[in-house]
């Protein structure tokens, strides 16, 4: 680069060294990303750098010429992410008047009440106040999709309801209220009432991006406890593939440019898939009793350490462990989207928080 520095130049540079500089235990952090950086919806910068497939199945780099370049419109995991758009469905199910966020779940799937869960609310999971279980090993400890259903739904709490525990299994619960009230499973849903309305053709569950060439997709890691081998066009989270690819808290794909075009529901006045009501309801601080925690329905809100300089009482946002993550100023209309393919081939063992906060503080530092 050349010239004077810009908190955009800055924040490609932070990505260029995070692609390129090693770290323990000696690869570089992240094998490539794609960056986009907007303000207002006008995009400041959409940075593609790197690989999206630089290893082979036995973790070996691949020879130059069969490496897969990063492109601007390379289709990624976005893992938790998906918890946005399960938390949009929701929204969209209380404007049809299907769903009472505070009633218990167990009006809706009566083998919650087991364990002593009886009293659990809608909202409880979509604040992860439930006081569920951070996480069940679903795939490798029950041996079909109904059994590993049964046993996210009957587990005994791990904590006593009101503290925060960020749990899966609250987003996954949701999932199932969600397919039963909309009388479709949450890939069609998401198609239905996300993807096709705001002409995110990138985005959705494996089951609807048949349309996608293979060779658009960012690898993830090698998973041979599962058996699967280098995961690639499919769900990375374990619990999830295990689930057909479908579940409320993860499996989502999309890419930066469909990423920006969801959160812009959030940022601006786009009626289309929520009413206003339902955008402050999402991105308005449900838990002020925890301040570390400070957390929207589906949102994170607040958290400086993937936010950077971009954080404040109102910005919103969400990680996904591939190494995604999406933030949103929404005073400002300035969004950070980093998109990494962090778990290729391994999972790291350095988070790529510091990256994620340096992303969004180049734009916190371009608003003016």
């Amino acid at each position: 680069m050349s010239g004077v520095a810009t908190p955009v130049t800055e924040g490609i540079a932070a990505l260029e060294a995070a692609r390129t500089s090693p770290c323990a235990p000696g690869a570089p952090l992240i094998p490539g990303a794609v960056g986009l950086l907007a303000i207002g919806g006008d995009i400041l910068t959409t940075h593609a750098t790197g690989s999206a497939v630089l290893y082979d199945a036995s973790a070996a780099l691949l020879p130059p010429k069969s490496r897969v370049a990063m492109r601007a419109d390379t289709v990624f995991d976005v893992a938790s992410l998906t918890k946005l758009f399960t938390a949009t469905i929701a929204m969209q199910q209380v404007e049809a008047d299907l769903l009472d966020l505070d009633a218990p779940v167990a009006t809706y799937l009566p083998a919650f009440a087991a364990g002593g869960k009886s009293d659990i609310s809608v909202r409880q999971l979509l604040t992860h106040t439930s006081g569920l279980e951070w996480w069940l090993p679903l795939w490798r400890d029950w041996p079909d999709h109904d059994s590993r259903i049964r046993a996210a739904l009957s587990n005994p709490p791990a904590t006593a309801q009101g503290e925060f525990v960020y749990s899966d299994l609250n987003l996954i619960t949701l999932g199932v209220i969600l397919e039963q009230l909309g009388g479709a499973s949450l890939d069609v849903l998401v198609r239905d009432g996300i993807a096709r309305p705001l002409g995110l053709s990138d985005t959705g569950f494996v089951p609807q991006l048949g349309h996608v060439a293979p060779d658009r997709f960012a690898a993830t890691e090698i998973e041979d406890d599962a058996g699967r081998g280098m995961v690639r066009g499919e769900v990375h989270d374990e619990n999830a593939w295990s689930l057909g690819g479908v579940a409320g808290h993860a499996g989502i794909f999309s890419t930066a440019a469909d990423l920006l075009r969801f959160v812009a529901v959030f940022t601006g006045d786009d009626p289309r898939i929520l009413s206003r009501e339902s955008v402050i309801a999402m991105t308005t601080n449900l838990n002020p009793e925890l301040p570390d925690d400070a957390h929207g329905l589906g949102f994170e809100i607040d958290q400086p350490r993937y936010m950077g300089e971009l954080s404040g009482p109102r910005t919103i946002g969400h990680t996904g462990f591939t190494g995604t993550s999406l933030v949103a100023d929404l005073s400002s209309g300035a969004v950070a989207i980093l998109l990494t393919n962090a778990v290729h081939p391994h999972r790291p063992e350095t988070s790529i928080n510091a990256l994620r906060a340096r992303w969004a503080t180049a734009v916190a530092r371009s608003v003016h």
